[in-house]
C-alpha cells in the first residue's frame, strides 16, 4: 500500500546539531505498523520450500513468518531459499521450511525507533523484522516499509521547508491571530 505523507505530519521532529531533522529517532515501529497495517503471511514449519515459495509469489512478499502451535519460531525468506536450497542442490519439493528458516527469529517491539529497526536489520543482514509486544506477534516491518517511511517523512519535511521559505507558515499565523 502506498504511503500517504499526510499521515506522518504529526510526528515530533527534533533538530540535530547540524540543523537537520532527527526523524529516525522519533518515528516508532508501532507508528510504521499502524500506517502499513498489522497483517502478515505465515507458513507452518512442515510445509515444503516449494509451497512456501508459491505463497510468497502469490502474496508478492519476500518472506514468511514460520508459526508452530501459535508461536513464531522462524522466518523463511528468499535469501534462505537461495542459499540453502539452490546453492546446495536440494529439492524445493522435498525440503521443509523448518530445514531452511532462520531461527530463532530476530524481532523488535513497537516502541523501538525507526533507527533501532534499521540498525537491527543492518547488523543482522535481514530485510524482515517480526514485531512482537508482550509475547504477541503484531506484524512485520520490512526494509521496504522503512524506506517508504523515510521517503514519506522527507517529502513532508521538504514541503514544510518550502512553505516556510514561501512565507506560508508566517501568513497563516498572522491570519489566525
Amino acid at each position: 500500500m502506498p504511503m500517504d505523507s499526510t499521515r506522518w505530519n504529526a510526528w515530533p521532529r527534533t533538530p540535530d546539531l547540524k540543523g537537520g531533522l532527527v526523524m529516525y529517532n522519533s518515528i516508532t515501529v508501532g507508528q510504521v505498523l499502524r500506517v502499513k497495517g498489522h497483517g502478515f503471511h505465515a507458513v507452518g514449519p512442515e510445509a515444503t520450500a516449494f509451497d512456501a515459495l508459491e505463497i510468497m509469489a502469490e502474496k508478492n512478499v519476500g518472506a514468511l513468518l514460520v508459526i508452530e502451535r501459535g508461536r513464531l519460531i522462524g522466518v523463511f525468506s528468499e535469501r534462505d531459499y537461495a542459499r540453502k536450497v539452490i546453492l546446495k542442490g536440494k529439492s524445493s519439493k522435498n525440503t521443509t521450511v523448518r530445514d531452511l528458516m532462520s531461527s530463532p527469529p530476530i524481532s523488535i517491539g513497537t516502541g523501538a525507533s525507526l533507527r533501532d529497526c534499521m540498525v537491527l536489520m543492518t547488523e543482522n543482514h535481514i530485510r524482515h523484522l517480526p514485531v512482537i509486544e508482550s509475547g504477541t506477534l503484531l506484524g512485520v516491518v520490512s526494509i521496504g516499509d522503512v524506506v517508504n517511511t523515510i521517503i514519506s517523512e522527507q517529502e513532508t519535511a521538504i514541503q514544510e521547508l518550502e512553505n516556510y521559505i514561501a512565507g506560508n507558515e508566517y501568513t497563516n499565523e498572522v491570519m489566525t491571530s
